[in-house]
């Protein structure tokens, strides 16, 4: 009966006239008529109606506290508290008024996290006002209108007791038409921690900064020399430029005393949009305008983080716990976190100017078990950092131990406080719910402080892509707490390497004790078998490349993105990525094809076939090996065997051809298969398969062509020896005619039964008949192919004394 007991405070003038109010209304009711005749009994029942009346209208004012401060106050400082009230309720509010409540001090971080959790409920316990001079009086509260107050307070009246945590509550009291008396309508509790003198024991407090972002950036680069980079969209310049998120966390953090985590492809993407890149848009890219904007923000964070301590995650911010549930047994996996985890030297370090340390592994959520340590750890990192909702305390202490637990292996569990790394998660878009998580986790501080004298080292991991108002929220508590009393800031490196508490839980959990919610947003085995093909794929492409960096460099980030923590919960966009990194690569390799080839007719016993490889990349690609091998050696055999292999290398932009030679055993068809090969004999690309038609010569169609032509031959020799008989006759012909004129014509003529005529000659015989056809040839004009006689043309007189007669 809180509210009773508070009601107790107030004048009796308000109970009379509700006891004199209800009277009239229930008359003649006996209990009330009794009620009415005994002034001391009913107070008391007046009072416990008020509270039941109270209860039944819980909440009907809406109490906002937008700002206190100071958020720890010290001697001397005055509490300002400011906000509003809104009348939730159907009725008007009448005399109305805001007041401050401090609660007895809260001994432990348990009793912060109830009261947090019914802050605003009217059944709890409510503590009294103080002196109500500080307070804010309003005549009417109007349904849904907001009306705002103000109230400032020295914090001497407000009568805080030893050091520690104490509940800070503000109220609105008022009536209602239905409820003519005054009330509680509404309240808000949050926390005042009060620590005025430096604490004796400080608490040793690592707050992380994280710097990091979802995937940007795509596999695909401009054919340039420069490989200008493609984005997935322009939401990186949105969260860089002036009020974003990421430009938000660098303008915050640079005035904190704190411990940047950063994500080593935030920085590659950001340093990518200083030159030029271009933007995916729709089916098209689109060049990108924002280098201007991300050389300040790099310029900014290098301001930062000068002389600060850098953790640097591995590439793309690997998912540890869907790689050690899902991934372990898909080969290759692990392979790429050791990559991702040995790209970091040559990424952070040249765009910040620091060395950054890569001893720490940040599973989501410090969410830990027995396998997720094992894959952290195996690509170097020997120091994890968890959660204690997750590596819980099991001895029983009574006090939040070191963040520093050794659990074996040579391996350190930073173990952050679960409490301060989750006070700034949910909405704090509204500034009332940005002070109440400040108050929150600045009273969960300072209750952890006051647990034991021993100095211990605590850390605050926060969520990882912290929006704009939680950043800022973040900001206000740290900068408090930093200024503050009770704690001092440490590095991480500083509180792994702290003495660890000997009765602190050291056994990481089994994989079961994994919480079911994270494991609903984890990669499936599917991703990684994706990841493993597209991997395939590219030790295939990059072999037979003369610039193999071009595509192993941008691929094999896109491999790490694959893998990233920001896919969790967003299984549609992570299969599309990976199918659009697969799909990419698949036309880069498709550019190095075989040309396709019709049906090849073979005429004759042996022939050449060309094939030819085309190359559309702007690089060189070779050596590869071409093989063509036949399916029916019988019938058709390559260079002799069932197949010939020939290595070829073809020039950017160009094709080559390569000639095989075949030979044939028997007519018909054989079908013949093109492949390339890489030259440890893996197939690159696809096959071509094409159809050779053996149509082979018989030997009687040789023999009749053979015949053909040597009646030809035969033909023109006769025509050749007839043309030089006649011209020989015509020559004998012309010369006897010569003879005949010159004869003395007193001589007699020799007659054919002269014994004293000269001898004939052997060939006499032939003669008539040669010289019958003489005449018709003698006539034929001389054609000028004829060739010249070789021989003289022969004499028919006598025989000299010792003349020899040819035969």
């Amino acid at each position: 009966m809180a509210e009773a007991a508070d009601f107790q405070g107030t004048s009796a003038s308000p109970a009379r006239r509700w006891l004199r109010r209800t009277t009239a209304l229930i008359a003649g009711a006996p209990l009330l008529a009794g009620f009415a005749q005994l002034p001391a009994a009913g107070t008391a029942q007046a009072q416990n109606a008020t509270a039941a009346l109270a209860d039944s209208d819980s909440g009907s004012v809406a109490v906002a506290v937008d700002s206190l401060t100071p958020s720890a106050p010290t001697d001397g400082d005055t509490v300002t508290v400011s906000g509003t009230v809104t009348n939730r309720g159907k009725q008007t509010v009448t005399d109305a008024h805001v007041g401050l409540r401090v609660g007895p001090e809260i001994d432990t971080r348990s009793s912060v996290d109830a009261i947090a959790k019914d802050s605003d409920d009217l059944r709890s316990s409510i503590s009294p006002e103080i002196d109500n001079k500080y307070s804010e009086k309003f005549s009417k509260l109007t349904p849904g209108v907001a009306e705002h107050f103000n109230i400032s307070v020295p914090v001497d009246d407000l009568n805080l007791g030893d050091d520690g945590v104490y509940e800070f509550a503000v109220s609105l009291s008022g009536e209602t038409s239905a409820q003519p008396w005054q009330q509680i309508l509404g309240i808000q509790r949050t926390f005042l921690p009060w620590q005025p003198d430096g604490a004796d024991t400080k608490t040793k407090t690592t707050a992380l900064w994280p710097l990091v972002s979802t995937t940007h950036m795509a596999a695909e680069t401009g054919p340039n020399e420069e490989q200008t980079p493609v984005f997935l969209n322009d939401d990186l310049a949105k969260e860089i430029s002036p009020g974003g998120r990421l430009n938000q966390m660098v303008t915050l953090g640079k005035d904190l005393d704190v411990t940047w985590v950063v994500d080593p492809d935030l920085l590659a993407s950001v340093d990518a949009m200083t030159g030029s890149y271009r933007v995916r848009d729709g089916d098209k890219t689109v060049a990108g305008t924002h280098q201007t904007i991300a050389k300040q923000w790099l310029a900014d964070l290098q301001e930062a983080v000068a002389d600060e301590e850098v953790v640097a995650l591995p590439f793309a911010d690997p998912d540890l716990a869907s790689l050690a549930h899902n991934g372990t047994d898909v080969a290759g996996s692990l392979s790429q976190l050791k990559e991702a985890t040995d790209v970091v030297d040559n990424t952070v370090e040249p765009i910040l100017h620091v060395k950054p340390n890569t001893d720490f592994a940040w599973p989501v959520d410090g969410a830990v078990d027995r396998s997720i340590v094992k894959v952290a750890t195996s690509a170097g990192a020997d120091k994890v950092i968890a959660r204690s909702d997750s590596l819980q305390e099991s001895n029983g202490l009574p006090y939040t131990p070191s963040a520093a637990r050794p659990i074996g292996g040579g391996t350190t569990a930073v173990v952050a406080d679960a409490r301060l790394s989750t006070a700034f998660e949910g909405d704090l878009t509204t500034a009332s719910a940005s002070t109440l998580a400040v108050q929150r986790f600045l009273a969960q501080s300072l209750g952890l402080g006051q647990q034991t004298d021993k100095q211990r080292s605590v850390v605050i991991a926060p969520q990882r892509t912290p929006t704009g108002s939680q950043a800022r929220a973040m900001a206000e508590a740290l900068r408090t707490l930093q200024s503050g009393t009770w704690s001092q800031s440490q590095k991480l490196a500083a509180a792994s390497e702290a003495k660890p508490d000997p009765d602190a839980a050291t056994k990481v959990p089994g994989t079961s004790s994994y919480p079911s919610a994270l494991r609903k947003k984890e990669l499936p085995r599917a991703a990684f078998v994706e990841s493993a093909r597209t991997q395939d794929a590219l030790d295939s492409f990059k072999v037979v490349l003369s610039d193999p960096s071009r595509v192993v460099t941008p691929f094999g980030r896109a491999l790490n993105r694959e893998m990233s923590v920001s896919w969790r919960g967003r299984p549609a966009e992570a299969e599309s990525f990976r199918a659009g990194v697969k799909k990419y690569l698949d036309g880069l390799s498709g550019r190095v094809r075989l040309i396709d080839k019709s049906e090849t007719k073979l005429s004759g016993r042996s022939a050449t076939i060309p094939v030819t490889v085309q190359n559309n990349l702007v690089q060189d690609v070779g050596p590869l090996v071409l093989r063509l091998t036949s399916t029916n050696p019988t019938r058709l055999e390559i260079g002799g065997a069932r197949y010939k292999e020939q290595p070829i290398s073809v020039s950017g932009g160009h094709s080559q051809s390569v000639k095989f030679t075949t030979s044939a055993n028997a007519n018909g068809r054989a079908t013949v298969i093109a492949q390339l090969y890489t030259t440890d004999g893996r197939p690159y690309g696809k096959p071509v398969t094409f159809d050779v038609k053996v149509t082979e010569i018989t030997a009687t169609v040789m023999l009749v062509i053979g015949g053909g032509v040597l009646l030809l031959v035969l033909a023109g020799f006769r025509m050749y020896t007839q043309r030089k008989r006649a011209a020989a006759r015509a020559a004998e012909k012309a010369d006897e005619t010569d003879e005949s004129d010159e004869t003395d014509p007193g001589e007699p003529e020799a007659t054919e039964n002269s014994d004293d005529a000269p001898e004939k000659p052997e060939d006499a015989e032939a003669r008539p008949t040669q010289e019958s056809e003489a005449p018709a040839r003698a006539a034929d004009p001389e054609q000028p192919s004829d060739p010249t006689p070789d021989t003289a043309a022969e004499s028919a007189d006598p025989s000299g004394t010792g003349e020899r007669v040819d035969r």
